[in-house]
């Protein structure tokens, strides 16, 4: 009977979905091929560069050299759809890219401001990529652009106002320009005139928005908007759909890594980053308390070396003994100034208090640096703005503000002296060796994985079966991969056979099992010799690993044998979304994986084994906890960890 119910259901069912097809069939209509309308958006414009002469009659005291600034764009488009697929798209419009500086200050100490208007004439064909599945779709194309307004605004305390022309403006600009957009139908599907509301965003990248002949302006451009649109269509020929059987679904896939032995220990020689800024406490100007101050007769007697051994560490409990190294940096920094009397530094405040009170951040460290250390005042230079660079903010976000702003709160210390930098360059801060002895290293973790872990599956868990019957129990995970020490499997054994069983609970409500088998052998003695490097990302980035490219290839790929196993994971801090996260992290490791793939290659080395991973911000992972802006800024990090052939 139960047999019966439910083939009369599924009979029923593919009924109705033949009804509502043929129904809505008979009043359907055609897409346009031909679509016209209009826009309007909003520019956020972005200069960088330097500006200090306006016109011919008109230097400035202060050189300007960030703006930005929200500007009107209003265009009349046409577009060409054969299909659903493909198509091309035209604007034609007015275009504002004027943007102000702010906070400038004269030598007579007197606040400056600059605003410019440059309004243009745009002209920006487009290819336009859609899909069959969604009304979402892609465009991108050239943007040509013909200045009709330059004129610009200065205001100086304590002078007459000055409204005037840029000079040296070109009278065009070529340029890019890509985006994404969605068509939101607002009429009905029997209606032959086809209306539809799209909203839609563009980059519009700085290579071509260069408007001066003089000085160094660059323009980047962000516009948010949207657009209305008509076409005219034709009725369509009733087409009855035929039943389609949903088709299964997808399997899942479990993967088992499995160390050829699992180590206990291992000597391991890190080259640990220097972060190189202070973090500072909202509200105060002093110093926080975490970092470590030292008294002048302990400075005279500090050393770097001080610092480079640690007592044995497991994974987890890293963060301690490479914090207190990181929160020695302005010891670090001091010991190097000394070592090196032509060394120079600049100190760079960012409080969204404004310029003042970053410079009073920046002081402190100085301070700190000539009364501790005995510096020269005249070597360490200072400045203040309102935003860090690179920011810890996406323009526009919105989601945990007071956490990214905790990370503008700080001092940056720059340099261009090569004492202080690593000597592949890309601005480096050079870093502190530390030696010790790791306990539980990575490569003795037994690592699942499971495939489709945020789209079909809901949960899932491992269980571990020795070959007495005894079960331990992992889990449960939302997301992948996950690793268990070897250790912990074996307990006290020195070698064992088992078998991994994974169980997920489906988001359709069912459950999938799958069985592997592993054995696994202890390796009691202390392994010489590992080396570890870790790679800092700048906030919600992968693509900085660019800047690494000659310290992968040069520092970290000279090091790998043939014989070695590279072990590369990727980390984000707790910032963004679980699924944002892991793909994040992944990135980084793959694109580490890939720089020193090819390093290798060059060479002629092929007998090197990669275990690569993304982590996320997986607590059971993480490198540091996120209560402070440095613990996130060395949890957004890859750390590589090369291991001696056993």
């Amino acid at each position: 009977m139960l047999l019966i119910n439910k083939i009369m259901q599924k009979i029923t069912m593919c009924s109705i979905m033949v009804i509502i097809a043929c129904t809505t069939a008979m009043g359907q209509t055609t897409a346009p091929i031909w679509w016209y309308g209009a826009s309007g958006a909003a520019n956020f414009n972005f200069y960088t560069g330097t500006t200090q002469q306006l016109n011919n009659s008109l230097i400035v005291p202060t050189a300007f050299h960030k703006a930005n600034g929200v500007e009107p764009y209003g265009s009349l488009l046409i577009e060409y759809r054969p299909n659903r697929i493909f198509g091309l798209m035209l604007n034609v419009g007015y275009d504002g890219i004027g943007a102000k500086y702010d906070n400038v200050v004269a030598p007579c100490d007197c606040p400056a401001t600059l605003k410019t208007d440059l309004n243009y004439i745009s002209v920006e064909p487009s290819l336009r990529l859609g899909f069959n599945s969604t009304y979402l779709y892609f465009f991108a194309g050239p943007s040509f652009a013909f200045n009709i307004n330059r004129d610009f605004a200065y205001t100086q305390v304590g002078q007459q106002n000055t409204n005037a022309d840029l000079s040296s403006v070109y009278k065009s600009m070529v340029s890019g320009q890509v985006g994404v957009g969605y068509d939101i139908m607002l009429s009905p599907a029997t209606s032959v005139t086809k209306v539809s509301l799209s909203p839609f965003v563009s980059y519009h990248p700085y290579f071509g928005q260069d408007p001066r002949s003089i000085e160094s302006i660059s323009i980047t451009t962000w516009r948010a908007g949207i657009a209305l649109k008509f076409g005219k269509g034709h009725k369509a020929p009733v087409v009855i759909a035929p039943i389609i059987i949903p088709p299964a679904p997808a399997d899942v896939t479990f993967t088992v890594v499995v160390p050829a032995t699992v180590p206990l220990k291992r000597q391991v020689s890190e080259t640990f980053p220097l972060l190189n800024a202070v973090f500072f406490d909202e509200g105060s100007t002093d110093i926080p308390a975490r970092y470590v101050m030292l008294t002048n007769d302990q400075a005279s007697g500090f050393k770097i070396s001080q610092l480079q051994d640690r007592a044995s560490e497991s994974m987890p409990g890293r963060s301690a003994g490479q914090l207190n190294v990181y929160h020695n940096v302005l010891n670090i920094i001091g010991d190097r100034m000394r070592s090196n009397p032509g060394a120079v530094i600049s100190l760079e405040g960012s409080s969204a208090k404004g310029p003042d009170d970053a410079k009073a951040l920046a002081g402190s460290v100085k301070l700190y640096l000539v009364n501790v250390f005995g510096i020269d005042a005249s070597r360490i230079a200072v400045e203040g703005g309102y935003k860090a660079h690179p920011s810890s903010e996406h323009p526009g976000g919105t989601k945990d503000l007071g956490l990214l702003q905790a990370e503008n709160r700080r001092v940056d210390i720059e340099t261009t002296s090569p004492e202080l930098l690593v000597e592949v360059g890309g601005g480096m801060m050079k870093p502190v060796q530390i030696n010790s002895t790791q306990v539980d290293p990575l490569d003795s973790h037994v690592v699942f994985n499971i495939d489709s872990a945020q789209q079909l599956v809901k949960s899932w868990s491992v269980d571990v079966t020795d070959q007495n019957g005894v079960v331990q129990h992992f889990g449960p995970y939302t997301s992948g991969p996950q690793s268990v020490p070897g250790a912990t499997i074996l307990g006290t054994n020195a070698a064992g056979d088992y078998k991994i069983t994974m169980i997920a609970e489906m988001n359709n409500g069912s459950t999938v099992k799958k069985e592997n088998s592993v054995h696994l052998v202890r390796q009691d003695e202390t392994i010489e010799k590992g080396y570890r490097y870790s790679i800092i990302f700048d906030f919600d980035k992968a693509k900085s690993i660019a800047e690494y490219h000659k310290f992968l290839t040069d520092i970290v790929a000279p090091l790998i044998v043939d014989g070695t196993t590279v072990i590369i994971h990727g980390h984000t801090d707790i910032i963004g979304t679980e699924e944002h996260n892991q793909k994040l992290s992944e990135n980084r490791a793959q694109e580490t994986q890939k720089i020193l793939e090819g390093a290798l290659a060059q060479s002629g080395r092929s007998n090197v084994k990669f275990e690569t991973f993304g982590f996320g911000a997986d607590v059971n992972h993480l490198q540091f906890d996120n209560n402070f802006p440095e613990e996130r800024f060395y949890n957004r990090s890859v750390i590589i960890d090369i291991v001696p052939a056993k």
